[in-house]
């Protein structure tokens, strides 16, 4: 299935960028979660695996796109959620869709083909997909976003938690010999393994450029002016982003413009990569910042 995301021109803070909506492809299968899952999906299919057997923590909007995934195509799903057994409401989505819940404890999470092959070794139906959706068939799915652009930019903004998205969008930067220069945020502190883990899938980096400082304490970690600007952003735009990753980008690029570390003229396109019910997680801190 071949889906191309609208291309949206928006200003905000009296620059404009562009901003690819793949968070508007579907509800819950958002943004690079679908791309990620796109040829993950294929690849079971031809090696007739009917259950999805994946990994993620307890706001994983991972787990909610592997889920909804599994019920659209009818397969069975099953996830070990990293940490102590807890109800919320991305875990509640997740069984709705129908799927299976193992909460698993930190050091046993840590090693997750063995989580897999001691509880599903002898299921033949089962199908390995690891956190977030991290595979050779990812990065193919999300270097696709860069082969439905029309027109070219100078820069491409990406937020980045494991580096998959990433290494799709510099593959197909790479593949096509575009000019663009591709710049991530990483979402955790010390971002900077996301070199090593997107040279596991594309060798040539020579158009990364990393964006350490923005991680604002660490994965899912905010800040008051995080949440500030994330609201002040979503209400000029009526584009909602979210605190663990989206936001986190967006912040950066009006920085590095308000910094001119980058030229406000220059054309910026940023991938907005869905995933927004990672935010009811915060719920409490827009609340306070109210």
């Amino acid at each position: 299935m071949q889906l191309h995301s609208p291309i949206h021109l928006v200003p905000y803070n009296e620059n404009s960028l562009f901003i690819k909506r793949d968070d508007l492809i579907d509800p819950f299968i958002s943004g690079n979660k679908w791309r990620k899952l796109k040829y993950i999906l294929l690849d079971a299919a031809s090696k007739n695996k009917t259950h999805l057997v994946t990994f993620g923590g307890a706001y994983s909007n991972h787990l909610l796109a592997t889920a909804a995934a599994a019920a659209k195509y009818q397969l069975k799903a099953t996830a070990f959620v990293r940490g102590e057994e807890i109800s919320n409401e991305m875990l509640a989505l997740c069984k709705i869709f129908g799927m299976q819940l193992h909460f698993t404890d930190r050091e046993s999470y840590k090693n997750k083909l063995e989580l897999f092959e001691k509880h599903y070794k002898n299921d033949e139906n089962a199908y390995f997909v690891d956190e977030g959706g991290a595979s050779k068939e990812a990065t193919i799915g999300c270097a696709e976003i860069i082969n439905e652009l029309t027109e070219p930019f100078d820069y491409i903004f990406c937020a980045a938690g494991t580096g998959t998205t990433a290494a799709g969008l510099l593959k197909g930067i790479n593949q096509l010999g575009l000019d663009s220069q591709l710049h991530v945020v990483p979402v955790l502190k010390g971002g900077d393994f996301i070199r090593q883990e997107i040279s596991n899938y594309e060798q040539d980096l020579s158009k990364l450029q990393l964006h350490t400082d923005y991680h604002f304490g660490g994965y899912a970690k905010t800040s008051q002016e995080l949440i500030c600007f994330i609201k002040d952003f979503t209400s000029q735009t009526g584009i909602l982003i979210d605190p663990i990753y989206t936001g986190k980008m967006f912040y950066a690029i009006n920085d590095l413009i308000s910094k001119k570390q980058i030229s406000k003229d220059a054309k910026i396109l940023a991938i907005h990569t869905g995933g927004l019910f990672g935010i009811l997680g915060k719920i409490d801190e827009f609340e306070k910042n109210s």
